[in-house]
């Protein structure tokens, strides 16, 4: 199948790229480089794809109707788009608090767009990537997809919801098969630098201090970037409208990743603690059987094994990676 993922040199986005190349897709890969500070690590992410014979990467904005229109209509390789894979976004919860125009413009405006493109095209499959922010409220178990999602308490959160329901009604309007995915807590090698686990581990490798926003025991659902990647591939399988959490199903409390991380590098952190952000839950957990049962998909790589891998990442690329913002 001729794919385009947006945001192909982003975390996710990377390692949903190489999958599918690995499946024998022809992959259309969409990025605008945005963050030029880290242009340093999306090089990195896109060196190996750049050297598939059935990659091509296109440096565009999801807002160019215009150039995205001439890559829809054929990707040079084996004919026209047959799907879309949605992970060029702005992400961060507390960015968002600062900025919710930029936000609203890429994630919902973005979302619109390729979905107009994909109604004009006759492309046939769309996959969202969405967020366990979209559940809000504080919960005390698990959350499935149909937990209620209409009070989001970020302007991130909220713009990933609108995104969504964008995307119900134009499977109901035009008939594209649409897979919401609500991704929980992704970590690995090449990860975002804003995200704990990176900031962590950089922290402790370079002897600086660990900013924690509340008392560490809030628990996150962390979920290794690669399981993420398997379960998004899996969705091109789905018909019709569908919305599936990818979760690890087992949420860590934030002072024991801290642990891991000691001792996986080797040495011990110094932990600032601040006051905890209101858009900022206290656990996210997730309810993650209706992908086991629908997509035969689960997760693989249990917390210390993807902490220890991500550590020798940044062990492996210290001299540029402890320079990202």
């Amino acid at each position: 199948m001729n794919i385009m993922v947006t945001g192909c040199a982003g975390f996710i986005g990377s390692k949903v790229s190489s999958l599918l190349l690995d499946e024998g897709h022809v992959v259309a890969g969409v990025d605008i480089l945005a963050h030029s500070a880290n242009i340093r690590l999306m090089e990195w992410r896109l060196s190996p794809l750049n050297q598939h014979p059935r990659f091509t990467f296109h440096r565009l904005d999801i807002s160019d109707t215009d150039s995205l229109r001439t890559l829809l209509r054929g990707n040079g390789q084996s004919g026209p788009v047959k799907a879309v894979i949605s992970l060029g976004a702005l992400a961060g919860v507390r960015s968002s608090v600062e900025n919710p125009k930029a936000y609203y413009e890429v994630n919902v405006l973005g979302t619109l767009n390729l979905l107009e493109l994909c109604r004009e095209f006759g492309v046939e499959k769309f996959i969202l990537a969405s967020t366990s922010s979209v559940y809000g409220a504080e919960t005390d178990g698990p959350v499935s997809e149909d937990a209620d999602s209409s009070r989001p308490l970020s302007p991130y959160a909220a713009s990933k919801k609108a995104a969504e329901e964008l995307l119900h009604s134009y499977h109901h309007l035009h008939g594209i098969d649409a897979v919401t995915l609500r991704y929980f807590t992704v970590y690995g090698p090449a990860g975002r630098p804003d995200m704990s686990v990176f900031r962590f581990i950089r922290a402790v490798a370079e002897d600086e201090p660990i900013t924690v926003f509340g008392d560490g025991r809030q628990r996150r659902d962390f979920t290794f970037v690669d399981d993420i990647a398997r379960g998004t591939a899996a969705a091109l399988d789905v018909p019709g409208f569908d919305t599936f959490n990818l979760g690890n199903g087992s949420p860590v409390v934030l002072n024991d990743v801290i642990r891991m991380i000691e001792s996986a590098v080797g040495k011990p952190a110094r932990i600032e603690y601040k006051d905890r952000h209101p858009a900022d839950p206290m656990m996210t957990w997730a309810d993650i059987s209706r992908a086991r049962d629908l997509l035969d998909w689960r997760p693989s790589v249990p917390i210390e094994e993807g902490i220890r891998r991500t550590v020798d990442w940044y062990a492996e690329n210290r001299e540029w990676a402890r320079k990202l913002n």
